[in-house]
């Protein structure tokens, strides 16, 4: 069976007040659904980085496998996430050589920050779009949030925890979870 993926792009990167854990927040491309994936503060810097158009003299991490990727003759082309398991997302690589698709397991948030740097869209399963449905009105930019959002009565939390979910992958909780998220609850992230 063929999944049916939406084009999303970085929206905001932030950070969940409740643990100090990065966000980095993505919106599909032709809507307003948005997927909120909570990441390491080392990639959240990678992304914000990219964002930001900072750049070094010398490569850091991502920087350097992009390169590897280029020097050995391929090229990223596309960054699927694809599902999330036990509150863990996970995503794809797909790069082109030599006239072939080749597909890696990475994590979301090095796939972001690759993607970002080889400016290469990025989709996610249009399933993992339903279940991350925020309704809200407010504009989101590559600033974060700053506008009108409606009444949010949430506590914040993150996917990580036990409340996300039960060992048969329930994703009730997590997607009651995003219902009620306030994208408040995230601070600026600063890198």
């Amino acid at each position: 069976m063929e999944r049916e993926m939406q084009e999303v792009s970085v929206a905001s990167l932030g950070l969940d007040k409740s643990s100090s854990t990065p966000v980095v927040i993505l919106k599909e491309k032709d809507g307003e659904r948005l997927l909120p994936i909570w990441i390491g503060p080392g990639e959240a810097s990678a992304i914000a980085m990219e964002l930001a158009g900072i750049h070094f003299a010398r490569p850091l991490t991502h920087d350097l496998f992009q390169a590897v990727v280029r020097g050995l003759g391929s090229a990223l082309v596309r960054v699927m996430i694809t599902k999330v398991v036990d509150n863990t997302y996970f995503a794809s690589l797909v790069f082109h050589q030599d006239g072939e698709y080749i597909s890696i397991d990475a994590r979301p948030s090095d796939s972001i920050a690759l993607a970002l740097r080889a400016e290469a869209p990025i989709y996610a399963d249009e399933s993992l779009l339903e279940v991350s449905v925020m309704d809200m009105d407010m504009d989101v930019d590559d600033t974060g949030f700053e506008d009108d959002v409606d009444d949010f009565d949430a506590e914040a939390a993150h996917v990580g925890d036990p409340v996300f979910g039960d060992a048969e992958g329930s994703d009730e909780p997590l997607r009651d979870y995003l219902k009620r998220l306030d994208p408040e609850d995230f601070g600026r992230f600063d890198p």
